[in-house]
């Protein structure tokens, strides 16, 4: 075990996970493929354990600044621990067993083609407009906001989430909850369900031949740097202007969907 790389993709993933409001396995999974080769089923159940530390200290950042949306969070948190039980369940199938579970990266991969078009799209169209925190022309909606939290759900547990790369779109698309505010909303949600899908996940290693023991070891490596980054990256999230957080966001993703798409 490299305790260095580890470290260091500890403090990359808390930062942009804190900054971004996505957790941090968009950061962690890729970086570990691409210094240990594939073995997505590993990767995510440690992954899983290490976005609670992350969304837990943005969290506090964000609950400080008084910046989170207590409407929205209550009916995204049930959503949420639903929609990532049924993900786990998913990811676990035959069809991503064993050879196949580079499969799960693809899907990964794919996904994220999705999230870089969106925010290109919302950054050509909110260029000059400052969006910051103001929640006026928000949609208040109980229902958006289950989906929000079904659909995050799912793909965390399906794909090794912190389900932020789905809580922060989605509520940007259905609730036209300005980008800032998503992102502490998310952070929110994914402190409350991570634990969830981290448990059942890591429960299920054995059927995919993987010693428990082996996603702990990374995730107790991994966890203090995450820790420290992500609450730098929530702190910085308040300071810098949005598009300059808009364009961390398509980079990071990007580079992320490159390696997954490519790997064997």
């Amino acid at each position: 075990m490299d305790y260095v790389i580890l470290g260091t993709i500890g403090v990359l993933m808390g930062l942009f996970g804190g900054l971004l409001g996505i957790g941090g396995s968009v950061v962690m999974i890729p970086a570990l493929v691409f210094a240990y080769g594939e073995n997505q089923h590993l990767y995510q159940a440690s992954a899983m354990i290490c976005n609670f530390f992350v969304g837990l200290s943005a969290v506090m950042v964000h609950k400080k600044a008084d910046v989170l949306m207590g409407d929205v969070i209550k009916w995204m948190v049930p959503a949420a621990a639903l929609g990532i039980i049924v993900g786990v369940a998913i990811s676990n199938s035959s069809v991503f067993a064993r050879k196949n579970s580079y499969l799960l990266a693809r899907v990964l991969g794919v996904f994220m083609v999705y999230v870089i078009f969106y925010n290109i799209m919302r950054f050509k169209r909110g260029y000059g407009r400052p969006e910051g925190f103001d929640i006026s022309k928000r949609r208040r909606s109980a229902a958006l906001s289950v989906l929000c939290g079904l659909l995050g759900g799912i793909s965390a547990g399906m794909l090794g989430l912190g389900g932020g790369s789905i809580f922060v779109p989605a509520q940007q698309l259905f609730l036209k909850m300005p980008l800032k505010r998503a992102i502490s909303n998310s952070a929110a949600t994914i402190a409350s369900v991570a634990l969830i899908g981290a448990f059942y996940k890591n429960i299920t290693l054995a059927q995919h031949q993987i010693a428990l023991t082996e996603s702990v070891k990374i995730a107790i490596v991994v966890i203090p740097g995450a820790i420290v980054g992500a609450f730098l990256g929530g702190h910085s999230m308040h300071k810098l202007p949005i598009n300059v957080i808009r364009v961390v966001f398509i980079a990071i993703v990007g580079l992320s969907c490159y390696k997954l798409l490519v790997v064997r």
